[in-house]
């Protein structure tokens, strides 16, 4: 009996120490270092909603840069990947469908050239970066569409080029989809105005 009594006042307090204190320690903890980030990082345009920088959100027209592609179509209620094998039929004719798609909307581009998250959805669906190779690889077509040249693009690829945390923790030369089509439309814009008043 003396040793149930120990083990009931043992789980209760492990119970409230990792089912309340520590969640309740961790969410604060969060919100101090980045109080937006359980919000996904909003970005705005005057009062205007543009999407969320740690959201990834589909970009399918040939003036932007595209996201990598999504199992759940960019729903964030509904996150996940397509839980493929890498032998499957199905994922590997969604890959056949993909490259073929760059291929064809990418000038100049060779299938060896394409970078796997390109073809590949991520295992969130919602990854909002892609490497600073497949953002490269779009230049090209962006620049012939926008006629904007290649080094400008390149230039701006370049700004936004994201390292590893402290150069080590996580993955290094990524951009920032969102915010990359975000600097590409202020860029749109600037152009547009250089040509006007030639």
């Amino acid at each position: 009996m003396k040793n149930l009594k120990s083990y009931i006042i043992i789980t209760l307090i492990t119970m409230l120490v990792f089912g309340a204190l520590y969640p309740l320690a961790m969410t604060g903890l969060g919100g101090l270092i980045s109080p937006e980030g359980a919000e996904g990082k909003p970005i705005f345009k005057g009062e205007t909603l543009i999407g969320y920088e740690n959201v990834g959100q589909a970009f399918y027209s040939d003036k932007y840069f595209w996201s990598r592609p999504s199992a759940v179509d960019y729903d964030a209620s509904s996150t996940g990947g397509s839980n493929y094998g890498n032998q499957s039929p199905d994922l590997l004719e969604e890959v056949q469908q993909r490259t073929e798609k760059l291929l064809q909307n990418n000038p100049g581009l060779e299938k060896s050239e394409i970078p796997v998250e390109l073809i590949t959805a991520s295992g969130s669906g919602l990854d909002p970066h892609i490497s600073k190779t497949a953002a490269m690889i779009q230049i090209n077509r962006i620049s012939e569409v926008r006629g904007i040249a290649k080094e400008d693009l390149t230039n701006l690829v370049n700004k936004h080029n994201e390292d590893a945390l402290l150069g080590i923790f996580g993955p290094k030369d990524i951009v920032n989809v969102l915010k990359l089509n975000i600097a590409l439309d202020e860029m749109s814009t600037e152009v547009t105005v250089e040509n006007e008043l030639k």
